[in-house]
């Protein structure tokens, strides 16, 4: 396991080195969903110089934001047994070498390796232990800390998209992503920047099912009424065996996993990241064919990127009030809701005037409800398992990522319009929404059944985690 300090601390800090580790996350946000992004600038650069349709361009962006969410469990996994500094400079070292050798390219399926699954599997690295590293930090400030960290992927496509399309313009696409990778590279300075810290919440959660998979310690069970919540880490003995393999994950981190609550949250996902990766892709090339010029449809990312700023920050700092706090979720699935709703009406927004609403409405919406997604996981599975938690979250967005810029350039490619990819795209939103408001429901049902005391005396990572949950922030 990471090695943390000797004296647990009772509760988060709320403060102190912690808004260090804000910016950090910030900066890390920045050069791994700015820049992701950005790559839609890329998008007619890449179609016409490889000379191939809508379909085939689209697979280099799915193919980024898929790797870097399926292999999110695997940034979770060196972070928890490693620590968050080596997932995060390791991630920091593949995005920037995926990039460098991207400039490179003399092919579209060059791009799909270097771009797609080399620079993917670093922001999967760096990207999920950077985001749980804040809530380890933060417990009354929380959802503000996460607004403010997770502003650098509104920020950065704010300034980063101008910049992109200067460079471009300057350097041509090959100079443009050589330079994205010395930026990108800076992820590793972050990572330098992000100190490990003990809770005493993580060591009464991991310190019985984490001694049998290290084999390090062992429990003295003559007591058979001894319960979880009393066992004293002074309880452990040091075990003289050999010592299993410290990047194997135990079953004990994902005890969250089968819980009707967490199930659901993750089917709404699946809709939510299907509806939420068409916009970004394909936004700026249904401006340019709407007849807006290109400078202005890369204004347009610019746009949703600093709306999406005050997205992450107001609600973050909304959220946190005593009054909202414990409606947060619902504060969550409106924001999912209106964002669907809003990409309803973009068939019928056919110049630069009418499009500027639109970029604001979304680019809001988005900030919000990205920035709740840790905040509302946490509150789901508790801060223990947040880690492990949001590396199964993002793993979950691989698949509509992968699949959803494709099909949606499939149906433009099909029908000759943008019309069908984007009402798809509201109408998952607006069904993933739908799917959250039964999370409570099922809690309750499951709360009233009282099945899980046979569970709980025989396994207590489980009574680790519905304590967790239970105790929301």
């Amino acid at each position: 396991m990471a090695r943390r300090s000797e004296v647990p601390l009772k509760e988060a800090p709320d403060g102190g080195w912690g808004w260090m580790i804000v910016i950090s996350c910030f900066l890390v946000t920045v050069c791994t969903r700015a820049v992701s992004r950005c790559l839609s600038i890329f998008f007619v650069e890449f179609q016409n110089y490889f000379a191939q349709d809508y379909a085939m361009t689209a697979w280099i962006h799915s193919t980024v934001d898929c790797t870097t969410m399926v292999f999110a469990p695997v940034g979770s996994i060196i972070s928890n047994h490693y620590s968050t500094r080596v997932a995060v400079i390791l991630g920091g070292l593949l995005a920037a070498g995926g990039l460098v050798l991207s400039s490179f390219a003399t092919c579209l399926e060059y791009l799909y390796l270097s771009l797609g699954v080399l620079t993917g599997c670093g922001y999967a690295l760096a990207y999920s232990p950077a985001i749980a590293i804040v809530g380890k930090y933060f417990s009354n400030k929380k959802a503000m800390a996460y607004g403010l960290a997770m502003s650098g992927s509104g920020i950065g496509t704010f300034i980063l998209a101008p910049v992109v399309q200067l460079l471009i313009e300057e350097y041509s696409w090959r100079g443009a992503l050589l330079i994205l990778g010395g930026l990108v590279a800076n992820i590793c300075v972050c990572g330098a920047l992000l100190r490990p810290l003990a809770l005493a919440e993580d060591v009464s959660s991991s310190t019985v099912g984490n001694a049998a998979e290290e084999c390090n310690y062992e429990v003295s069970h003559e007591d058979p009424q001894l319960s979880f919540h009393s066992v004293d880490p002074t309880s452990f003995e040091k075990k003289d065996t050999k010592q299993l393999c410290n990047c194997c994950p135990s079953h004990k981190e994902y005890a969250f996993l089968l819980t009707p609550d967490f199930l659901v949250f993750a089917l709404s996902l699946l809709f939510m990241a299907y509806g939420c990766s068409t916009p970004f892709v394909h936004l700026v090339p249904y401006a340019v064919s709407a007849g807006v010029s290109q400078q202005q449809a890369a204004f347009l990312m610019s746009i949703l990127g600093i709306v999406d700023i005050v997205g992450n920050i107001s609600f973050g700092w909304l959220t946190d009030r005593r009054w909202l706090k414990k409606y947060r979720k619902y504060c969550y699935i409106l924001t999912i809701g209106l964002d669907g709703a809003s990409s309803l009406l973009i068939p019928i927004l056919r110049s630069f005037p009418l499009l500027v609403p639109y970029a604001v409405l979304y680019g809001y919406f988005d900030g919000a409800y990205v920035a709740l997604i840790p905040v509302v996981t946490s509150d789901i599975v508790g801060n223990a398992f947040l880690s492990s938690a949001l590396g199964i979250v993002y793993f979950i967005h691989g698949i509509p990522y992968l699949i959803g810029p494709p099909i949606a350039g499939w149906l433009v490619d099909t029908t000759g319009s943008y019309t069908a990819a984007f009402l798809v795209s509201g109408l998952s939103m607006i069904f993933s929404s739908t799917l959250v408001i039964s999370i409570d429901w099922i809690k309750k049902c499951r709360n009233s059944a009282n099945v899980q005391t046979t569970v709980e005396e025989s396994d207590p990572s489980i009574v680790a985690f519905q304590t967790a949950s239970d105790n929301q922030i």
